[in-house]
């Protein structure tokens, strides 16, 4: 993959950039467990959290998770679709480059942590 191609788990939109993520509710912790493929060789951010998929707290959990690994508020990461899927489009507000650089580090990061 070039430098300037983006990877297809994360790609910037118009205010900020979208995650494709995979969520794995009632996990033991709350965790990103870094890029996976699929099936269909599409790739995603895996990611796991303590709460159930109940009345939006799985979400909530992945939101807050999310906004603490790229450093940025809260307020500005919202999961944009897939809200009762394990596969979810998360939108993160802010600027796209920046993000992206924060997204490569979370992907350089957690690279060591799998098996």
């Amino acid at each position: 993959m070039s430098a300037d191609h983006a990877p297809d788990w994360f790609k910037a939109v118009s205010g900020g950039i979208d995650i494709h993520v995979r969520l794995t509710p009632k996990s033991s912790r709350d965790q990103i467990d870094g890029v996976a493929a699929l099936s269909d060789d599409s790739r995603v951010l895996a990611a796991r959290v303590r709460a159930v998929p109940e009345k939006g707290a799985a979400n909530t959990a992945l939101e807050k998770l999310l906004a603490k690994a790229l450093g940025v508020a809260r307020a500005t990461v919202a999961v944009a679709s897939g809200h009762k899927a394990r596969l979810k489009t998360v939108h993160v507000a802010g600027d796209a480059g920046e993000l992206e650089c924060a997204l490569r580090a979370l992907e350089s990061n957690t690279e060591g942590d799998r098996p």
